[in-house]
């Protein structure tokens, strides 16, 4: 396969392509310098919730239109997040203010919604949406301060500041629902150093709102669109009843203040939303133990295999021949083909082409080209990488299968290019056909999932061909003992050699070590946060990748040492271990962590798991079985036979 330089380069030639349309600048897209006046273009992106799972767009509540709908033409990873991202009405211009101002066309005449469009506002703030909008693609934040209560006696308590990506669309009191119907816009800038004969330019570095609900009495509208806010404290909010029409006015104030962050930095309020600490103690922590078992481990194998083999290789009397035991017996069998070769040397081409594109994406991530700036990216890459690491999958699995004694090779290609994606591709058609019933924006449009289909049969399925070709045609793997005509009788097992007890065995250490990033990773999946912390990632990556070959090859070891030569599947199923805790941690999160209540989204929810548990299984039962494959040929070219 090519060498590492070329595979990179060839990745971030890939990236350059994604990012064809806009200037390729390193941590997202390059930074728009506005003069005074100039209009900054507030777009928005999606509703979302963490307790319905489902997005939807913009206009599919009665919001104010702007004259001309326009969507942004988008990449394939937003529109599988579900992001439609589209023009609204908001007037803002860079550095000038505006107090309060009527939002929809009429200048103060108040907006009607319909009994329907007050049930569905109704239903959504009791199912807690979030509006999500863009200035100069920049998400808005809203900003959560609490009194932190370290000292009782300081008189000035320090306030705490959090932010929460996008507001809320409403709130409820009892069983009344209130909409967040006054916006006000808070934009930071940042001048930047010109020549005293030019202008200012300035440059948009964080975008807050704070969300109000005001009753319609309460804002005084004139003929200009121009509106007064009431007085803080005698304002009533704006009720929204579902069983009858509601009238109200949309409206919104801009206000601008100097910041002295710097554009390149502006992203550090929206990444820093969590402890960076618990992230290194777990790092240390699983680094710590990892390191401990693999010496303890590699101490046992070396010292015991060192004693074996010279056992086997002394000279030995007759008497001590007879009692022969341990794993050297069984090397006559050991390395006999497996049942279903074929399907198990797809799967292997899978979890290769898996393992492959997870080490780029997060090493191309760690390097900060897929920033959360440029939405979507981390998706679009990781789907084509997936279609283009089909060589290195279908070479690898064509060469397996060959030294497993098969010989159709053409049947074996189209096992290894439909078999995992199929399966992933049937539960993401399913359930997308539920996330249509909702009409949410979620749900994958027709001509994407064409295009996605194209993408399988055009690019990855010859790819899988082409590296198969070649893998068969390879030299096999040569084992360095032969196999016997007639199989040996496996000895009858203890009950610790049973398959799903070497599977809670052998899932705990590497599950350890990723433990504490898998709860990050599932919070940004699932609670709408950033994950951007790549070098962690890639440590744990690491670290994932060292724990399960340790512990594979132990398992090997012990079940040859009771002289049961089966290990093809047995390795296989074994290493994939950590799959089944990473099921039961998600079960987990899901009772307390998440209050999903409906029948779709937990659908979804165990849905998209379900998935990611077989990817995840297939790729450290990859990473197991090689290890051990490595290990079981090492010790028998070490024994001498007779």
């Amino acid at each position: 396969s090519s060498s590492p330089q070329e595979r990179l380069r060839y990745t971030l030639g890939l990236l350059v392509l994604l990012h064809g349309t806009d200037s390729f600048y390193v941590p997202g897209v390059a930074p728009i310098n506005f003069h005074r006046n100039d209009p900054v273009e507030i777009k928005a992106v999606k509703l979302t919730s963490s307790r319905t799972q489902l997005p939807y767009e913009y206009y599919s509540l009665p919001f104010c239109h702007p004259t001309k709908i326009t969507y942004k033409a988008e990449n394939l990873g937003e529109v599988l997040r579900g992001d439609r991202i589209v023009n609204t009405p908001f007037q803002v211009s860079m550095n000038v203010e505006k107090k309060c101002e009527v939002l929809c066309n009429l200048p103060n005449k108040a907006v009607t919604l319909t009994v329907e469009q007050s049930k569905l506002i109704a239903e959504r703030i009791r199912e807690d949406y979030y509006v999500h909008l863009i200035a100069d693609n920049l998400p808005v934040a809203t900003r959560l301060e609490f009194y932190s209560n370290r000292e009782e006696e300081e008189k000035k308590k320090e306030k705490d500041v959090q932010f929460e990506h996008g507001y809320r669309l409403g709130f409820m009191d009892g069983n009344k629902f209130y909409l967040h119907n006054h916006l006000s816009f808070i934009l930071y800038y940042h001048r930047e150093d010109v020549e005293e004969s030019q202008e200012p330019t300035y440059r948009v570095v964080r975008f807050e709102v704070i969300p109000q609900s005001i009753k319609l009495e309460d804002l005084k509208a004139d003929e200009k669109s121009m509106c007064t806010l009431p007085e803080a404290t005698g304002s009533a909010p704006q009720e929204i009843d579902p069983s009858r029409e509601n009238q109200l006015l949309f409206t919104y104030s801009v206000h601008w203040e100097e910041s002295d962050i710097k554009w390149a930095s502006r992203w550090d309020t929206y990444l820093t939303m969590s402890d960076v600490q618990i992230h290194w103690f777990s790092i240390i922590n699983s680094v710590v133990v990892v390191f401990f078992l693999s010496g303890i481990l590699s101490m046992i194998i070396i010292r015991t295999l060192r004693k074996d083999i010279a056992n086997y290789n002394k000279e030995d009397d007759i008497e001590d021949t007879m009692e022969e035991s341990g794993w050297k017996l069984v090397h006559g069998d050991v390395f006999r083909p497996p049942q279903y070769p074929m399907i198990l040397s797809s799967l292997l081409g899978s979890g290769i082409q898996l393992f492959c594109m997870i080490l780029i994406v997060i090493f191309v991530a760690m390097l900060g080209m897929l920033s959360p700036s440029s939405r979507g990216a981390l998706m679009t890459t990781a789907c084509f990488l997936f279609m283009f690491m089909g060589v290195f999958g279908g070479f690898f699995a064509g060469r397996l299968y060959r030294t497993l004694k098969g010989h159709r090779w053409k049947k074996g290609a189209f096992c290894t290019a439909t078999l995992y994606p199929g399966v992933v591709f049937g539960i993401c058609f399913v359930l997308n056909c539920f996330i249509w019933g909702k009409h949410s924006s979620g749900a994958v449009p027709f001509p994407t999932m064409v295009a996605l289909l194209c993408m399988w049969f055009g690019i990855s399925l010859p790819l899988v061909y082409l590296g198969y070709y070649f893998g068969f045609r390879k030299q096999p793997y040569d084992n360095p003992v032969r196999t016997n005509q007639i199989p040996r009788q496996i000895p009858e097992q203890r009950w610790y050699m049973n398959k799903f007890v070497g599977i809670l065995m052998a899932g705990i250490l590497p599950f350890g070590a990723m433990f504490i990033e898998l709860f990050f990773i599932f919070s940004a999946i699932w609670e709408n946060q950033f994950y951007y912390l790549f070098g962690f990632l890639f440590l744990v990556f690491i670290i994932l990748v060292v724990s399960c070959s340790q512990i594979s090859i132990v398992m090997v070891y012990f079940q040859l040492c009771a002289e049961d030569y089966r290990w093809w599947w047995r390795t296989f199923l074994v290493s994939g271990g950590s799959a089944f805790y990473v099921l039961i941690y998600a079960i987990f999160y899901f009772v307390n962590k998440l209050d999903i209540v409906e029948f779709i989204p937990s659908l979804l929810y165990f849905g998209y798991t379900a998935l990611m548990v077989l990817s995840f299984w297939l790729l450290t039962g990859t990473i197991g079985f090689y290890a051990a494959y490595m290990f079981v040929r090492k010790i028998y070219a070490a024994v001498k036979i007779d």
